[in-house]
């Protein structure tokens, strides 16, 4: 089946409201997000409602830590039978290096193909003066570019970007180097603190 190229935030307030989404919405997407506060809400719980409905998980945890303890985290992910999950290229390449090594050796242990590895470049809630904040003196343009490729170098699947970055980073990474967009949303919506939002 032809992948759609959506990915759906599965921000629910329960686990009922999010069975209702799934099921509504399951073939109309590839899959669905489990952000950190859904999943501090209910646990696994999340993860193995969209699996039993036959859809894909992206676990969107961002994992940012010593390349160890990064390491375990994938390693638990994968054998969760996740389709995808990501960290922050910000933590570096042996972290990132590291998940790759858990997530291979998770996967294996369930017997499935590892799940896709994404990197997180900049923070969409993030703009040229938080950086400035955090005593990057250079363009948010240049730093998502430069922590991408650091994301390529050290073996991952691809990236998260903001729409806005999309294009001018598969310029710079090439056709098969995944790219996942947050923030697309149909207006009117609430941006919250994102401050790169796109429509569909």
């Amino acid at each position: 089946m032809k992948e759609k190229g959506l990915i759906f935030a599965l921000d629910a307030d329960s686990l009922n409201q999010a069975l209702e989404w799934v099921e509504r919405l399951w073939k109309s997407v590839d899959g669905f997000k489990v952000g950190a506060q859904f999943f501090t809400r209910v646990g696994l719980a999340a993860v193995k409602l969209i699996q039993e409905a036959q859809s894909k998980v992206f676990l969107d945890l961002k994992f940012h830590d010593i390349p160890f303890t990064v390491e375990e985290a994938a390693y638990e992910a994968a054998r969760m039978g996740v389709w995808m999950f990501n960290v922050h290229a910000s933590g570096g390449t042996e972290m990132m290096k590291a998940a790759l090594r858990g997530a291979e050796r998770g996967a294996k242990e369930i017997g499935q193909d590892r799940p896709k590895l994404i990197a997180v470049t900049v923070l969409t809630s993030l703009a040229e003066k938080d950086l400035l904040e955090l005593g990057l003196n250079e363009s948010m343009d240049r730093h998502t570019v430069r922590l991408a490729k650091l994301a390529l170098d050290a073996g991952l699947d691809g990236v998260v970007a903001s729409p806005r970055e999309a294009a001018f980073l598969r310029k710079e990474l090439g056709e098969n180097f995944l790219i996942v967009c947050p923030g697309i949303r149909l207006e009117p919506a609430r941006h919250d603190d994102q401050k790169w939002v796109s429509g569909p």
